[in-house]
């Protein structure tokens, strides 16, 4: 018997949920060991302008809550993540395999995808791929990023349809 693998699936929300949910079914064994991630940049200054002073007392200090501000980024961390990884947790219950969920707050994706499958130990990492590999532009890209810098394997999925991944057709005379 083979231990568990770890595997790491990063997404924004575009990653093609059934690939991914078969490669999944194709590489754990039972004892799977699958987390979905997402990195979130979450918007503190927005949501702080949220609680204008028209909306309380200047005299009321008793509303003025120091952990609101931070209730709202929590918040907004948990919808727009639950938003990007569902359609992968959906797709890999589908196929019987159980997911720990993370939601990453971050500016630098690369960095908190490296970070996440660090200390979660894990093996490998799946990431969606939004540009053809092999041009230079690509190699700036988040997925370029972590294949170069975390010294796992990592597994690029396209998207289903040329939509997914904002490129031009390739059109043959």
């Amino acid at each position: 018997m083979f231990p568990a693998v770890r595997i790491l699936v990063a997404t924004t929300g575009v990653l093609p949920a059934g690939p991914v949910a078969d490669f999944c079914s194709r590489l754990v064994g039972d004892e799977a060991q699958v987390t979905v991630m997402t990195v979130i940049r979450v918007p503190r200054s927005f949501l702080e302008s949220l609680d204008d002073d028209v909306r309380r007392s200047f005299l009321d200090d008793s509303l003025v809550n120091s952990d609101a501000a931070e209730e709202k980024a929590l918040l907004y961390l948990e919808e727009r993540g639950r938003r990007a990884v569902d359609p992968i947790c959906a797709a890999l219950a589908a196929e019987e395999i159980e997911c720990d969920i993370r939601f990453v707050e971050g500016d630098d994706p690369a960095e908190a995808i490296i970070q996440t499958a660090q200390d979660m130990a894990a093996e490998m990492v799946i990431m969606g791929a939004t540009r053809r590999l092999f041009t230079e532009e690509a190699w700036r890209s988040v997925s370029a990023r972590v294949m170069v810098n975390s010294h796992l394997p990592v597994l690029l999925v396209p998207g289903s349809r040329i939509e997914d991944t904002q490129e031009m057709p390739v059109i043959e005379l």
